[in-house]
């Protein structure tokens, strides 16, 4: 329900028909991006020091994966890789990549014009490499997320688009009737 409360209390409809509500579910999009990466910079972080592949062959055993398999051979022996090191630096990047969206997402929440710049600068920037990921291996996963993020990029571009469109027409000048009382 689109309701909110006037000075004397009561609810009215429409009560901030100026907000831009597709700006706003992107950026609760991503705050909740931020949580989730938050979530896996912790559970990178709660790798340190263990045996990662062994905690992937749980994990894999857990939910019924054959242990045979290739790919998930392919995943244990890449995991088996992983030094301490490593795993600081991928907690890093993504606690980084969530600090960009708590940024974004509080912005764009805001509905601060430079949020709707940064945005669009980040998502631009992050489409050719989607691009590149998607040619190098097609997936469904990929090619929906990347959809999406064209999507959000177009719908930014137009949103700054007619916001500088409308600061450079010239305001109607405004005509001084004259008193004919004095």
């Amino acid at each position: 329900m689109n309701a909110g409360l006037t000075n004397n209390g009561t609810l009215t409809r429409h009560s901030h028909p100026d907000r831009n509500r597709w700006l706003i579910a992107i950026g609760v999009l991503k705050l909740l991006k931020a949580v989730l990466f938050v979530s896996m910079g912790f559970g990178v972080i709660r790798l340190l020091h263990k045996d990662v592949a062994d905690v992937l062959l749980r994990v894999v055993t857990a939910l019924r994966f054959d242990p045979e398999n290739r790919i998930v051979n392919v995943l244990l022996e890449k995991s088996a890789l992983l030094s301490p090191h490593r795993l600081k630096e991928i907690s890093f990047a993504i606690f980084l990549y969530a600090a960009l969206d708590v940024i974004e997402g509080t912005g764009l929440v805001l509905e601060k014009v430079w949020a709707e710049y940064f945005t669009l600068i980040l998502t631009g920037s992050f489409l050719p490499w989607e691009l590149y990921e998607i040619i190098r291996h097609v997936t469904v996963l990929k090619i929906v997320l990347t959809l999406l993020n064209l999507a959000v990029f177009i719908y930014l571009a137009h949103v700054v688009n007619e916001k500088v469109r409308a600061r450079q027409q010239p305001s109607e000048p405004v005509l001084m009737k004259k008193d004919s009382g004095s």
